[in-house]
Parts: C-alpha cells; sequence; structure tokens
C-alpha cells in the first residue's frame, strides 16, 4: 500500500483538532488534511446550514466553512464582560404632557436616581417609581391621549440617552407605553437575546379606581420572548450611548 493511501486510511479516524495539527507537519499533509472529502462529513454534521453555502460558492472549501462555524460558535459562547457603566450612575426623569396641551409643561414630572431603585429579585430591568402627587392625574378625561417623555441621564448630565420620545399612548385604564430602542452596533457585546431587538417599556400603575396613578413602572423588553432583559444587558446597552469611549 502506498504511502498516500496509508495516509489517507488515518485521516479518516482523526478528530477536527488532530488534523488540524496534523496539517502542518508539512505541505504535501496539508495538502491531504485539507481535503474536502474529510472534511465534509464532519462540517455537514456539526454545521448542516453552512454546508449548504457550498451551493452558492463551491470553491469554498468545507474545512473553510468549518472553521468559520467554530468561530461563530466561540463567539455566542463567550460571555460578555460586566458593564462599566452603574445603575448608581443614573437618573430616571418621566414627563407626562397632556397630548391636545402644546405647551412643553408636563402636568406630571419624576426624576429618580438609580442609587434608590429597588432592583427586582430576578435581576430584571424593570422599575416602580412612586407617584407622590397623583391627585393631578383626576384631571384627565375617559380615555384621553397623553404623551410620554423617558430620558435616562448620566450623573453630573455628562450625558442622556433618550428611552421615550413623545410616545402617545391612553391615559386611561391600562396607561402602556412601548417605543422600540436603536440598535446598540456591532461593538456593545450583550448577550444573544438582548440583540434580538428590544423596546422600552412604561406602565401607568392605578390605585383608588382609574383616575389616581401611584407608580410608573419603566424596563426594557426583548421583542423575541417579551420578557424583560437582565440588568447587566440593560446597562451594557446604556453604556453604548452614555459611555461610548467605554465600549
Amino acid at each position: 500500500m502506498a504511502p498516500w493511501e496509508v495516509l489517507d486510511l488515518v485521516c479518516h479516524h482523526l478528530d477536527p483538532k488532530s488534523l488540524a495539527v496534523a496539517s502542518c507537519v508539512c505541505k504535501s499533509w496539508l495538502i491531504s488534511m485539507s481535503s474536502d472529502h474529510l472534511w465534509k462529513p464532519i462540517c455537514t454534521s456539526n454545521f448542516p446550514s453552512l454546508s449548504t453555502l457550498k451551493i452558492t460558492n463551491p470553491t469554498v472549501p468545507y474545512r473553510r466553512l468549518y472553521v468559520i462555524g467554530c468561530s461563530a460558535a466561540k463567539r455566542r459562547r463567550q460571555t460578555p464582560p460586566k458593564p462599566r457603566l452603574l445603575l448608581d450612575n443614573l437618573i430616571f426623569t418621566i414627563n407626562i404632557f397632556r397630548h391636545n396641551n402644546s405647551s412643553s409643561n408636563s402636568f406630571c414630572t419624576l426624576a429618580k436616581p438609580g442609587n434608590e431603585l429597588t432592583l427586582d429579585p430576578n435581576g430584571i430591568f424593570k422599575f416602580d417609581i412612586d407617584v407622590d402627587n397623583y391627585d393631578v392625574f383626576e384631571a384627565l378625561e375617559d380615555e384621553e391621549v397623553v404623551r410620554v417623555t423617558w430620558n435616562v441621564v448620566l450623573e453630573g448630565w455628562r450625558g442622556v440617552f433618550g428611552m421615550m420620545e413623545n410616545c402617545k399612548g391612553k391615559g386611561g385604564v391600562e396607561g402602556w407605553f412601548s417605543e422600540e430602542l436603536p440598535s446598540p452596533g456591532c461593538c456593545c457585546r450583550l448577550s444573544a437575546v438582548a440583540c434580538s431587538g428590544i423596546v422600552a417599556d412604561l406602565k401607568l400603575g392605578f390605585c383608588d379606581g382609574r383616575r389616581k396613578v401611584k407608580k410608573v413602572s419603566v424596563g426594557i423588553l426583548c421583542v423575541v420572548n417579551w420578557r424583560y432583559v437582565s440588568v447587566d444587558d440593560a446597562l451594557r446597552y446604556l453604556q453604548h450611548f452614555l459611555l461610548p469611549c467605554a465600549v
């Protein structure tokens, strides 16, 4: 049996890592170990969707497709770094306007420092902000449309990010508002879920009937599973806009 035939038989019993190491021995081994008939079953079993790319570009070797698939899988498994932005660095400001009033003066203004917010026991980015003077909502008419603005301010007024800008909704029984947030871009290392699409969420919590708002609940929702993102993911997202030099 010719040496190359022996080598070919041995190659079929090697795992991807061993094949890659053996291909570094010499040029002839590199050619043998990079053959499509070796890497096709490996690529097909591990990354079947990538294997179909051969149809669009037959010149791409299966070895290359397998390397691409491994790199992508490794990036997905990487744990994002801890955010440099802290909740204590933020101030939540919320303004509620009557929609039929052209004045820039809101009839309800809330400002809550991050260090005064109560963390959810599940670690999600959702907070309840108490409304002290909730009698002001008694002036609202049934099903009246209101406008809500929600900003996150970096301490010392070093930056501000608009979570919600003049978002319209009914100030009636439900009082629910949502607005899609901009993409953080490729430089913001969030979890895969948080990168899939997120929205700012705000709800008015009523008491004593429909007229008095006792609290305002704010948070960030993932549109994939419609669940609130974690505090760390939300801080990494806000960090991209408030601390651009830190991402």
